[in-house]
């Protein structure tokens, strides 16, 4: 059993009050809905950021309706924002399944997003909690001007390191930041303990794309999916930006060639994901990865659930061992 495993066995009882909140919420007398949203729920993720918000909730209070219900809203969010990013990715898989918009085509998937946004509103609105609304308000924002942030870098090529980090805290770390900060306003949590699990929170998400990130430079026989699609679209991510400060001259000139192009054939991404390898970028990124570990677990210290806090350091190394 991996420690992703344990941690949700621990928290069984309060996760299965969560998907069962979840279904009744996005329950509708529309059949086709009702098709669509059955479709989703059969294939749930891991459920990292409603099982942070229910784990800082913890630390303070018991799990009530309150803290399921705001759980609710993150995982509806989320699950909102993965469905308006195949759309605009035109993806026709995920989690080894076809997309909404594979499925049902964009217009549907569009609609279907919508009505996961507006119910995860509904779950926030339940708490009557001005703190938590305003969460999910800015967090909402924030995963919009992600996607326009990275759209953005891809189409100017951009090479920056600091470009990078500004897109992953708002398309990833954002939405562990806002479980956190929903998970200690649902059980009155100290200012200083939400400002802990804040930055825990920031550090933990920024950890987490950065390992999704290193995937996609290895071959797609040995990841078990398809790799390299980053690239493909012009986004650049930390393997390769590292990999970029310490290369030569005459190799930097000829990747930031590659990644100015408006595509790619299979060679160059295979050359890309080659130079990433070859020139310390997996090894750095996951030194970078370490230090934000360490980062991450040191602002845990004096919190009062010394069994939760161990238990969010295991998570965070789970994250960086997870393999292919």
């Amino acid at each position: 059993m991996s420690t992703l495993e344990n941690i949700s066995t621990i928290h069984r009882a309060d996760l299965d009050r969560l998907n069962e909140r979840i279904h009744t919420r996005l329950q509708t007398s529309n059949s086709m809905m009702s098709k669509i949203v059955l479709s989703l729920l059969s294939c749930k993720g891991k459920q990292l950021r409603p099982l942070m918000l229910i784990m800082c909730a913890r630390m303070f209070g018991p799990a009530d309706d309150r803290v399921i219900a705001a759980a609710a809203a993150v995982e509806l969010i989320h699950n909102a924002s993965l469905i308006h990013d195949d759309v605009v990715d035109n993806s026709m898989t995920r989690r080894g399944r076809p997309t909404v918009n594979a499925v049902w085509d964009n217009h549907i998937a569009v609609l279907v997003g919508d009505f996961f946004t507006s119910s995860a509103m509904q779950e926030a609105i339940f708490t009557d909690d001005i703190r938590i609304i305003d969460a999910l308000c800015s967090l909402g924002r924030s995963l919009s001007l992600g996607e326009i942030e990275q759209i953005y870098n891809a189409r100017e090529h951009s090479l920056s390191v600091e470009n990078y980090y500004r897109v992953i805290d708002y398309k990833t770390a954002s939405l562990f930041v806002a479980s956190a900060r929903m998970g200690c306003f649902a059980t009155g949590a100290p200012a200083e303990a939400l400002d802990a699990l804040t930055d825990f929170a920031r550090l933990f998400g920024r950890c987490f794309q950065i390992r999704d990130d290193v995937f996609d430079y290895f071959p797609s026989d040995l990841v078990g999916k398809p790799t390299g699609n980053d690239l493909r679209e012009g986004k650049v991510s930390l393997p390769i930006l590292l990999a970029l400060e310490k290369a030569d001259e005459a190799q930097r000139k000829k990747v930031t060639e590659m990644l100015d192009r408006t595509s790619l054939s299979d060679e160059e991404i295979a050359y890309l994901q080659a130079f990433a390898r070859d020139n310390g970028g997996i090894d750095m990124s996951f030194d970078v990865m370490y230090r934000l570990r360490d980062e991450a677990v040191a602002k845990l210290a004096g919190l009062p659930d010394a069994d939760i806090c161990r238990q969010l350091a295991d998570l965070f190394d789970f994250i960086i061992a997870r393999q292919f």
